[in-house]
């Protein structure tokens, strides 16, 4: 493979030190010093030389990987209005050569409105990543121009899933693990074992050994102790009050074990703390229960943070449910070429993990035709609930499945005052408001409380229940629950 010309492109001024922290890691690192040849900066030219685009852009098509690092500040225009990031930009698009775009910090308020309208174009395209400071942006460098190097072929490194793991014996092996595994998939009518079905031929028919050994899959889904090799292979469940990441917690809870326990138990954390709704025997003889998010959501988010992660990073998977929302952080990115928006529309099956998903498709946690987001989003939108959104945070991927309606994009469109909007958050977190509680928190009259209360009702934002007097409160209306088709 010949060695690569790199391109760094970003407002020069204000990521000054970024820029050359990147050229010096690149051309000093022992293993990228081999693959690179060459790191562009245009404050390397000759002051004579720095006169317009026709220095820096043809520079641009020679490079064969562009890195841009976006900040706040857009950059000066040139007489079309665009900025020399924004230009590198778009020849590297017409160029054809791979592109790793960085995005400082994890809030777009604060960009010049051009950078904003960048940053969302550049989304579009290609998957961004975040960091904070210089080391992150170092840390997320390194780890994508591996993956580039891995990606074409010049390194060649065994998947984390089908590597030997370290010190680990068919003796780490939990035999009833297996069992259960083997008859649990019979069940579910997607497993016909011919032979023996012994620990050892089960694993070696799931290609899960390495002569003789079990690989980090094999641990990770039948180990007696997973967590003796893998301390990153819990599952970390926060409960919040509020709608914000903060303390007190009402609860949390680290969950261990095999890959299928940590599942379920993330899983039942969940679901033992949002609304239900307890049904009659009238339709049979199991009493139905209908859960505010349909547990099939639930768990297809939890499965494929586990399933998907990134096992290399030390990071957990991590399910914080709020007042509002439930969100499932998983160290990790996407694969090369599928985007979360792309996650909204059919697309077939890229497993990170594929030893991993393999035997989670075969008791049914996994589905193979790569139809899990888009069937989360059909789900939700039975039960009446937004649709889950999908984002790369810096180097979590992560879901969000809301909990009601009520989005920060809906409220924006209903043109509700700021009283309304804070006792909307208060409802959300407290459950209730009475016409008292809200004179009281906003120090208005009774008739501004009753006319403000009125008109959410109006607006199906807000529910009243009682007629009149003292207990009287309002709740925040559920939303409306789709029925089934029933049309022939």
């Amino acid at each position: 493979m010949k060695k690569l010309r790199i391109f760094v492109s970003s407002a020069q001024k204000e990521l000054a030190e970024e820029r050359r922290a990147v050229k010096e890691f690149i051309l000093h690192d022992p293993l990228l010093g081999r693959f690179v040849e060459e790191v562009f900066l245009f404050e390397d030219l000759p002051a004579r030389d720095r006169k317009s685009d026709d220095v820096y852009l043809p520079e641009v098509d020679r490079c064969d990987v562009f890195i841009g690092i976006l900040g706040n500040r857009y950059g000066a225009k040139n007489s079309a209005g665009k900025s020399p990031v924004e230009l590198e930009f778009d020849r590297a698009v017409s160029a054809g050569c791979e592109r790793l775009v960085f995005v400082k910090g994890d809030e777009d308020a604060g960009r010049e409105p051009e950078m904003q309208a960048l940053v969302r174009k550049v989304g579009e395209q290609v998957m961004r990543r975040r960091f904070t400071d210089t080391p992150g942006l170092i840390g997320e460098l390194y780890a994508s121009l591996v993956d580039l190097l891995e990606r074409d072929g010049a390194l060649r490194t065994t998947p984390f899933d089908d590597t030997a793991c370290a010190g680990a014996s068919l003796s780490d092996i939990d035999a009833g693990k297996v069992a259960e595994f083997v008859a649990t998939a019979e069940a579910k009518g997607r497993l016909r074992l011919k032979g023996s079905r012994e620990p050892q031929a089960v694993l070696q028919h799931f290609n899960l050994l390495r002569d003789g050994l079990p690989v980090n899959a094999a641990v990770l889904l039948f180990g007696k102790e997973p967590r003796r090799f893998f301390n990153n292979a819990q599952v970390h469940c926060f409960h919040f009050h509020g709608t914000e990441k903060r303390k007190p917690i009402a609860s949390q809870q680290p969950y261990e074990g095999t890959l299928f326990e940590v599942i379920d138990q993330a899983v039942e954390f969940v679901l033992a703390k949002i609304d239900r709704r307890v049904g009659t025997r009238a339709d049979g003889t199991q009493v139905p229960i209908e859960f505010e998010i349909p547990r099939s959501v639930i768990t297809e988010a939890v499965v494929n943070a586990v399933a998907h992660r990134d096992y290399r990073s030390t990071g957990f998977v991590q399910v914080l449910l709020f007042a509002d929302r439930i969100e499932v952080w998983n160290p990790g990115e996407l694969p090369a070429g599928l985007t979360p928006e792309l996650l909204r529309e059919p697309h077939g099956p890229m497993p990170h993990n594929p030893l991993i998903a393999e035997p989670l498709f075969r008791v049914q946690y996994v589905e193979k035709a790569g139809t899990g987001t888009t069937d989360m989003i059909a789900d939700c939108r039975e039960a009446g609930l937004p649709e889950p959104a999908f984002r790369q945070s810096g180097p979590h991927f992560v879901t969000t499945i809301w909990r009601d309606w009520l989005t920060d994009e809906v409220l924006a469109g209903l043109g509700l005052n700021e009283r309304q909007l804070k006792a909307i958050r208060a409802v959300k977190e407290e459950g209730r408001i009475t016409n008292k509680m809200y004179r009281d928190a906003f120090g208005v009259t009774d008739r501004t409380a009753l006319r403000d209360l009125r008109e959410l009702v109006s607006l199906k934002v807000f529910e009243r229940v009682g007629e009149t007097g003292q207990h009287t409160y309002y709740v925040i209306k559920l939303p409306p629950r789709h029925e089934p088709d029933t049309k022939e």
